[in-house]
Order: C-alpha cells, then sequence, then structure tokens
C-alpha cells in the first residue's frame, strides 16, 4: 500500500514576514522623526516673532532655543532603557502622544517661564523616539540588511530641516506662530493612532525567516541574560570601552552638526552678506545634501557587509570616512574668500557629517547584547546631545569674542577628528561578549 505522503502543517512552517508590513513600518517611523523634527524648528522659525511678542532679549531667546537640547540629552538615558523593558509600541506611542501635547499647549503659553516649561518638556518626550527607531529595526531586520532602514528613519531630520523653513513659514503667516504650534502638534498626535493600529512586533517565525539560525541564538542569549541580570543591566554598559568611545566620538561629531542647524543662517547673513529671503533658500542646500548623505552611509555599511567584511568594520567605514571628509571640508572655509566656494564646502561637509548619521544607531544594535540595544544606543546618543547642547553656547561665546566663524569651524574640525578617532582606532570589542 502506498504511503501518503503528509505536509507540514502550516503553523510548523516559519512564514516570511510580509514586506510591506516591514517597510510600511519604517515609512511610518519616516513621518514620525520628519514631525519630531518639526517640533524642534517651530521655535527657530518664529523666533523674532515670539521674541517681539514676549519683549525678550537675545540672550532670553538663546537659552529658550537651548531649553530643548539638555533636557533631551539627560532624558536619552533613562529612554534607552524604557525601550528595552516596553518595548518600541508602547514607547513610541507615549512619546509621540506626549511631545505633540507638549507643542499644542505651547500655543497657549503667555509668559516666558511657562513657554520654556514646554520646550523641556519636549525635549524630554522626544528622546524615545530614535531609540524606538533602532529597536525596531533590530527586531525586523537583519544584521546585514538594517543600516538601510535605521539611515532612511534618520533622513526624517534631513527632510525636516530642508522643508522646516518654507513650511514653517507659511504656515505661521496664514495662521500665526500659535496656529503653527497646534497644527504640528496635531499630525503627532496622527502618527501616534496610526502607529498603534499599523505596530506589532515579529513573530518568533517571522524572527527565524528574517535572522535564520542567529534568531535561535539570540532567543538563547536574551535567556541567558535574563538570568544573569546583575550582569546585564542598564549601568553595566557604563564599564566598558566601547561605550565610552562612543560617547566621545558622537560628541565630536554631532557638535559640528549642530553649529550648522543653529548658526548656518547667521553666517550666510553675517559673513557672506545674503539677505534673509536668500538666506531661507541656500541655507537648504546643505540640508538637502545631508539627506543623500543618510541614505548613502547606510548603503556603504550594508554593502561592506554583503561583501563578507566584519559588520563593526562595515560600520566604521561610513563613520570614520564622513568624519575625516566633514573635517577635510569646514576647516579650509576660514582661508576662502570665494562665497561660491564656501557654500560647496558648506555642502560637502554637511553631507559628510551626514554620512554617520543613521549608521551610528546601527552599530549599537550591531555591538550590544539584544535587551540593550537601545539602551547602549541613547547614551552613544546622549553624549551626541551633549555635543549638540554645547554647539550654539561655543558658537555664541566665540562670536562675542572674536566677531568671527573662523574659529568656529577650525574647533569643528577639530571635533571631527577626534569622533573619527574614536570610532576608528579605540571601538573594537562589540559589548556583547564582554558581557556574556
Amino acid at each position: 500500500m502506498a504511503t501518503l505522503k503528509t505536509s507540514p502543517s502550516p503553523a510548523s512552517v516559519p512564514q516570511a514576514p510580509k514586506v510591506g508590513l516591514r517597510w510600511g513600518i519604517i515609512l511610518l517611523l519616516l513621518l514620525g522623526a520628519v514631525v519630531n523634527y518639526l517640533d524642534r524648528s517651530n521655535l527657530s522659525i518664529a523666533n523674532t516673532t515670539i521674541a517681539a511678542e514676549f519683549g525678550l532679549s537675545s540672550t532670553q531667546m538663546g537659552l529658550l532655543l537651548s531649553a530643548f537640547l539638555w533636557p533631551y540629552a539627560l532624558a536619552n538615558l533613562p529612554a534607552g532603557w524604557l525601550v528595552d523593558k516596553f518595548g518600541p509600541r508602547k514607547m513610541f506611542a507615549w512619546a509621540s502622544g506626549l511631545w505633540s501635547i507638549a507643542t499644542i499647549l505651547s500655543a497657549f503659553m503667555n509668559t516666558y517661564s511657562l513657554l520654556y516649561a514646554m520646550r523641556m518638556l519636549l525635549g524630554v518626550s522626544e528622546s524615545p523616539f530614535f531609540t524606538s527607531g533602532l529597536k525596531v529595526t533590530e527586531r525586523w531586520f537583519a544584521k546585514n540588511e538594517r543600516g538601510l532602514p535605521t539611515s532612511i528613519i534618520n533622513t526624517g531630520s534631513q527632510i525636516a530641516n530642508a522643508i522646516a523653513p518654507p513650511l514653517l513659514t507659511v504656515l505661521m503667516l496664514t495662521m500665526t506662530w500659535r496656529g503653527m504650534f497646534i497644527f504640528v502638534g496635531v499630525i503627532g498626535l496622527i502618527i501616534m493612532l496610526i502607529w498603534l493600529k499599523v505596530y506589532r512586533d515579529p513573530t518568533f517565525a517571522e524572527k527565524q525567516m528574517i535572522k535564520g539560525t542567529d534568531a535561535v541564538a539570540e532567543q538563547t542569549l536574551n535567556a541567558k541574560a535574563a538570568a544573569d541580570a546583575p550582569k546585564a543591566n542598564w549601568g553595566s554598559l557604563f564599564k566598558h570601552k566601547s561605550t565610552w568611545f562612543m560617547i566621545i566620538g558622537n560628541f565630536g561629531i554631532m557638535f559640528t552638526i549642530w553649529v550648522y542647524l543653529t548658526w548656518l543662517p547667521s553666517y550666510l547673513e553675517k559673513e557672506q552678506g545674503f539677505t534673509l529671503k536668500e538666506t531661507g533658500w541656500i541655507a537648504s542646500i546643505p540640508f538637502v545634501a545631508g539627506i543623500i548623505g543618510v541614505l548613502l552611509g547606510g548603503f556603504i555599511s550594508d554593502f561592506f557587509i554583503r561583501k563578507g567584511v566584519n559588520v563593526v568594520t562595515s560600520r566604521k567605514v561610513p563613520i570614520v570616512g564622513g568624519a575625516i571628509l566633514a573635517a577635510a571640508s569646514v576647516a579650509p572655509i576660514p582661508f576662502i574668500d570665494s562665497t561660491v566656494v564656501s557654500i560647496v564646502l558648506l555642502s560637502v561637509g554637511y553631507f559628510a557629517s551626514q554620512l554617520p548619521s543613521g549608521v551610528i544607531w546601527t552599530l549599537a544594535a550591531d555591538i550590544a547584547p539584544g535587551e540593550q540595544v537601545a539602551s547602549l544606543g541613547a547614551i552613544q546618543n546622549f553624549g551626541g546631545f551633549l555635543g549638540a547642547a554645547l554647539a550654539p553656547i561655543v558658537t555664541g561665546y566665540i562670536l562675542d569674542t572674536t566677531g568671527s566663524f573662523n574659529n568656529v569651524f577650525l574647533l569643528g574640525a577639530g571635533l571631527l577628528l577626534m569622533g573619527a578617532v574614536s570610532y576608528g582606532v579605540f571601538l573594537k570589542k562589540p559589548i556583547a561578549k564582554a558581557i556574556h
């Protein structure tokens, strides 16, 4: 009698994750990143209007503009731990809801202190966003493919930087600065609702299809970490040299990026002689170049991995190469008389400084244990935003004492090289191996 062949039950066969779902989640995070940065930019666009309405001095306005950065930098430390503990679905929903509410409430503030408090709340509430995105790519993509989706998410900040001046100015002129704040805040609430409807973590079968045997190894490592909790807690990351070199490296790179974000319009007006209207368009050129830089950095790192290069080395190629190219671009600017050449160098410099942007986050996912990915990413981002918070203050001091941006560019180049050395020379050992 012939034996009947039985097919395996559908439940026993790992089902491939839906391509549309994976990339739909990335698209939603990209939109979230754009809104996230529009919320940061709205005060800069309304700068002079709010200063006139509240009767603020330049110093008071400068402090208000920096009110977001320090809380954001500090809140990144617990934010990463919270994302690891509660997962990206809950934390992104809470973060986007809270930052949207903070933005909407800002429209109703009538005193300097209350508006300042809302900017601090905005900084705290936005801190889990990029760590949530990092956790999503770590869960939904294999090591040799997660560089691109992580970079796509980080492209949102560059898209927002490029479109914020014209878009937010139009909104402010048509519905006042208060209406502009409300409008952007409502968009954030809509993103939150869509996220809650769409996002879920992959099943174990989907993880097997995404990561192959790595999924089983990952589950084993996570189980071991859970059983060995004292060695795998959040604070243990600071015991490793790799963590500190990531903090130092990101500090050096982010300092120069935030000089661009806070002082580029002023440089174009004061030292290059452009009008306010001309500055609005010319200032967008480096940020458009930055969009290309973020995407290219992710592509480069994934390309090297597919060619068989070590994962950490593959991530370091665009990080170190980008930092060196950015330093080589901004350092000569003080010695250039041509406006066109200066703008080209500024654009190349910002493009190069963005090559590491998404890859830095991906690197954290590659060298951290699975249960500490968001924590390490947040700690690294904390270091970066210490540099970001100091950038406008140090730049202002240099301008007050020298009357020129020359030393700002030279300092930025030096810090970029420091970042390149920190990542390229001293970052060697994956933290996962040190803990387990």
